[in-house]
């Protein structure tokens, strides 16, 4: 092979969704260097220790701030949950999320949403909110407003009306406590090049616990932010999830803490000038 093709140059074309992970090609090259990502650390204090990471490679996780869990008209609401504290991150999710849009950090909103055939649910998930077979489980019409439990596309399904969404915000339903299993979610985080994950959502000691755990197992680092995650099980729930957090699975911060290290910080700059 001649020097001149050796270092032939054509004009390349950027090819993948994500400007974190994208090769540039042509008809007769192809250069699989990523562009490079400049890091953007952070210091935070997490009780214990000071925890050092890194902004350019991590993403929030919002799970389940949906109406059929968090409104009072919704379906917890209906079997008689009091749904008050799964409302409690509703005020601090609405501070810290601008604050980590405006540094860059991808939002994701995981959401239960289920088929309205169901096909998605087995017998076993079923019977978890359907024990007796009887009663308004998952994809059950909701007496009174028709809608159906978790729905994907529902008004059941929706994240409340006080979370602002915005248009670049990333959605993913999930059909398990776990948003891992059997979804996008492992191959759009390594598409956005993420290695850390904040979490918040609710029920922190079910589908946010085993969605980070699932995290955790994956090798992402995993911190948990204790004043947007809620549950409505009794405290000892959140207190052992909170526990469990720190001794095996990652770390616990507080979300103001994280918007003052934040704060005057303004946008990235473009991670590289490659196309």
């Amino acid at each position: 092979m001649t020097n001149t093709r050796l270092h032939q140059v054509d004009d390349l074309t950027p090819l993948g969704a994500s400007a974190r992970n994208r090769w540039s090609v042509s008809a007769t090259q192809a250069n699989l260097v990523r562009p490079p990502v400049v890091p953007q650390p952070v210091t935070i204090d997490a009780g214990a220790k000071l925890v050092t990471f890194d902004l350019a490679r991590t993403a929030i996780i919002v799970i389940d701030m949906q109406n059929d869990f968090c409104h009072p008209d919704g379906w917890l609401g209906h079997i008689g949950v009091d749904v008050t504290p799964a409302r409690a991150p509703i005020a601090p999710l609405q501070r810290l999320l601008p604050v980590l849009r405006d540094v860059d950090v991808p939002v994701i909103w995981l959401n239960w949403g289920n088929r309205p055939d169901r096909l998605n649910l087995s017998p076993a998930l079923l019977h978890v909110y359907k024990p007796s077979g009887t009663g308004v489980g998952l994809g059950d019409r909701l007496p009174g407003s028709g809608a159906r439990v978790l729905e994907r596309g529902s008004w059941s399904a929706s994240i409340v009306e006080e979370l602002t969404v915005e248009s670049t915000d990333i959605h993913v339903a999930k059909y398990r406590m776990s948003g891992f299993q059997d979804t996008e979610l492992d191959s759009i985080l390594r598409n956005l090049n993420v290695t850390t994950l904040l979490f918040a959502g609710v029920n922190a000691d079910q589908c946010v616990l085993c969605t980070l755990q699932d995290a955790n197992f994956r090798g992402y680092d995993c911190m948990l932010l204790r004043d947007c995650a809620a549950t409505t099980s009794p405290d000892y729930c959140m207190a052992a999830t909170i526990y469990n957090v720190n001794q095996c699975f990652g770390f616990v911060l507080e979300s103001p803490l994280l918007a003052a290290a934040l704060a005057g910080r303004g946008p990235r700059s473009p991670r590289s000038s490659a196309p």
